[in-house]
């Protein structure tokens, strides 16, 4: 019987840092495999196009968490 989510993150929260950056690494790069790489260099065009509008003081960036909160009180949770 396969493991569980649950017991998978108590297995490698046992690991050192370095190996839980590693199986991050892993996971990470088992997801992308499946990924259009079309849609991965639009996005990083678009991920530069943001970091130079910031760079160049055209936008300010925000919050992220005070941004959640304004939006949880717009629509009422």
């Amino acid at each position: 019987m396969p493991m569980s989510i649950d017991e998978i993150l108590i297995e490698a929260q046992a690991l050192s840092n370095d190996s839980k950056a590693i199986l991050a690494e892993k996971l990470i790069d088992s997801i992308e495999q499946g990924i259009d790489p079309q849609i991965t260099k639009n996005h990083l065009a678009e991920i530069k196009r943001r970091r130079d509008e910031i760079h160049a003081g055209i936008v300010q960036p925000l919050d992220g968490e005070e941004c959640l909160i304004k939006v949880r009180e717009i629509i009422g949770q």
